[in-house]
């Protein structure tokens, strides 16, 4: 790792990381966030899912964190804008009845997909967050965060007890 940021030239500007001479490989990304329900939120909790009038919370939040995941080049601004291969959302509930959102993406390619990776949890948690908001605004997203990043200059995997 460096001690600079890699998105700042040596003028101070921001800019693109230029990936030009970098060789395409395999990479995959995931990433995790929990969300806190209140108790009037986790009652309608049936068959892992929350069947709201509006659908079902947890498949539309999949599809739309698959969704972010595809634009995050047009959304953060320095980000290559990246023909993703692979991006999968697995939503599920933890022994202290939080929702883990975890998502995994994958492209062969000369940059990363850990901006894709936590892109797709923080917007399928927002669309958790939309879909329950008419029970109770006391709804908190949380840990948002790279788990663990294979196929570049620098791998990366957070310990189970980092989280």
């Amino acid at each position: 790792m460096t001690n600079q940021f890699s998105h700042i030239d040596e003028a101070g500007n921001p800019n693109m990381v230029n990936v030009a001479n970098k060789a395409k490989t395999l990479r995959t990304a995931k990433a995790q966030c929990k969300i806190k329900l209140p108790n009037e939120v986790l009652s309608k909790l049936q068959n892992n899912d929350i069947i709201s009038k509006k659908g079902s919370v947890f498949q539309t939040a999949i599809i739309a964190g698959i969704m972010a995941a595809k634009k995050t080049g047009d959304l953060i601004p320095l980000c290559h804008p990246l023909s993703l291969e692979d991006c999968r959302i697995n939503i599920s509930i933890d022994e202290q009845k939080n929702i883990v959102v975890e998502s995994t993406a994958s492209i062969t390619a000369k940059t990363g997909v850990e901006m894709e990776a936590m892109t797709a949890v923080s917007i399928a948690a927002l669309t958790i967050y939309d879909m329950c908001k008419a029970l109770s605004h006391d709804i908190i997203i949380s840990n948002i965060q790279l788990m663990e990043k294979r196929g570049g200059k620098n791998d990366f995997k957070r310990e189970a007890s980092e989280t």
